[in-house]
């Protein structure tokens, strides 16, 4: 258990804040402060159950003086949660990896207006296993493959396979055919963040983003495309399908169109990560795992 005390409850484990220097009376006025959306009764009751700690495990009472310089443990909860109807499927499993199809929708780790509705959750929960710990992410819209590190320890072993762009991924996409362009090509550019700031867009200077993309078939307007990021950079894959005047089909930010809360779950992004390999940090052995979901061409 960690040393603040405070297990994974429902497959979620406990959020942290840390305390700056300032003057408030308890540490329930700073938390009253630092998180508006959340009363302050709310923060009593969860004090009351023991759901609020200090970094050494000591239970925040709600008329404890503040005290700066250290951190307080507690757990997240929403009150309305949007759920998403679509399950994951566990295609791998060992002592070191865990191996999901994520559908399209549903969030890899909480954030947000998600928590018990994201993979991570839903895993932790279906398989028993608290210190399940995501080696890579994929968008909420984009479905397929996502990797599972079984042992904390063992996480950045397999990140560092990322990080040396020693795994292969290969995406699917389904987006308008353009017979003026020439296939296979290697998209480079510099992407940054843009306006707002969940959006991405390409600017000029050198090239932190390669992505190489090919035509695997065409059907009247549209065509499958083959896409193989070098690189991982934020939505990437979108912002350069985009750029080369062939946005995803069911893209609400690329192009930007109006952003809405609720999701159109008849129309999912046609984007789907569908094969990884790599070779495998501990026993050597040639890893490669495949999507068994598809994407519709019309």
């Amino acid at each position: 258990m960690p040393a603040h005390g405070l297990p994974t409850r429902h497959g979620v484990g406990p959020s942290c804040v840390g305390l700056p220097a300032g003057d408030w009376p308890t540490y329930t006025d700073f938390l009253v402060q630092r998180f508006p959306a959340i009363t302050r009764e709310v923060w009593l009751e969860r004090m009351a159950a023991g759901l609020v700690v200090d970094e050494f495990g000591t239970a925040v009472t709600p008329g404890r003086p503040y005290r700066g310089h250290m951190r307080l443990y507690y757990y997240r909860a929403l009150a309305i949660e949007p759920h998403i109807p679509f399950e994951a499927a566990v295609l791998f499993q060992d002592e070191h990896l865990v191996v999901a199809d994520k559908p399209h929708f549903l969030p890899v780790t909480p954030s947000g207006r998600y928590l018990q509705e994201t993979l991570l959750v839903r895993l932790k929960n279906q398989l028993g296993l608290d210190s399940l710990i995501p080696i890579h992410r994929i968008d909420r819209e984009t479905a397929g493959l996502v990797l599972f590190s079984v042992k904390p320890a063992e996480r950045d072993a397999y990140q560092a396979l990322f990080r040396r762009h020693e795994v292969s991924k290969h995406y699917e996409a389904i987006a308008p055919w353009r017979a003026e362009l020439q296939f296979p090509l290697m998209r480079r550019t510099r992407i940054v963040e843009g306006e707002p700031f969940f959006r991405q867009r390409e600017a000029p200077g050198e090239p932190n983003s390669v992505t190489q993309v090919d035509v695997l078939q065409v059907i009247g307007e549209q065509a499958r495309y083959a896409l193989r990021p070098v690189t991982g950079k934020k939505h990437q894959l979108r912002v350069h399908m985009n750029a080369l005047g062939i946005p995803i089909i069911n893209d609400r930010i690329y192009p930007p169109v109006p952003i809405t809360l609720d999701d159109d779950f008849t129309r999912p992004l046609q984007l789907l990560a569908k094969s990884i390999a790599f070779a495998d940090p501990f026993s050597g052995q040639a890893r490669q795992f495949d999507s068994r979901l598809s994407l519709l061409l019309a």
